[in-house]
């Protein structure tokens, strides 16, 4: 049975898809992974569908509540990532976080989108009471104190976030538009922008070891 890993916020454009395709090409390089795009936009699967070659890992696309609620039965794999639709109501995005082990929260830290990532942990997460953390998206290293003011913010109403955060690079960007993971692109930034998904995956690891 594999462990299920739901990336979720009640927003678009905070760097869900972006976040779900590197975790899933950092795990791929030691578990068997399986990306789910469950959001209707499809935006990873345009992303994968734009290489031949592949990124270490399968993707399906699922948009059914009642077979995304029957991904734990899924063989042939460590691991399943779902990249769920931006709508806190969407009876595909209950049925994920129902049967999800962990769940990963990415948000830039503007006031704009820390208020909708606090009604989605109330209303998506909260009531499943399941492992989670905020992971702190599209940084601009210029402004760390906006950085520091947002995770004071989330810890004290008693939100996990991730330690490390996402800095916004045109790498994301380009290496979405040649349809590979971060991990697999070059250029300027690389190492910085697959540094920070990397240690991502270490905290989740040492989660699920605690």
């Amino acid at each position: 049975m594999p462990k299920i890993i739901a990336v979720l916020n009640g927003k678009g454009g905070v760097g869900k898809t972006t976040t779900a395709i590197n975790l899933a090409a950092t795990f791929a390089e030691t578990k068997k992974v399986l990306l789910v795009d469950a959001d209707i936009q499809g935006s990873a699967s345009w992303w994968f569908g734009r290489n031949q070659n592949g990124m270490g890992f399968d993707l399906s696309q699922e948009t059914n509540p009642q077979l995304l609620g029957g991904l734990r039965q899924i063989k042939g794999y460590d691991l399943v990532i779902v990249d769920t639709p931006p709508a806190l109501h969407s009876e595909a995005l209950k049925s994920v976080v129902a049967i999800a082990n962990y769940l990963v929260l990415p948000t830039p830290p503007a006031p704009m989108d820390l208020t909708v990532l606090f009604e989605t942990v109330k209303t998506a997460v909260i009531p499943v009471g399941i492992l989670y953390r905020v992971l702190l998206t599209k940084v601009d290293t210029r402004s760390l104190n906006e950085v520091l003011e947002a995770k004071n913010m989330i810890r004290h109403l008693g939100i996990p976030v991730c330690d490390t955060f996402i800095r916004i690079y045109k790498a994301h960007e380009r290496a979405a538009l040649e349809g590979v993971a971060i991990t697999q692109w070059r250029g300027k930034n690389q190492h910085e922008a697959e540094s920070d998904y990397r240690r991502v995956v270490e905290e989740i690891q040492q989660d699920w070891r605690e």
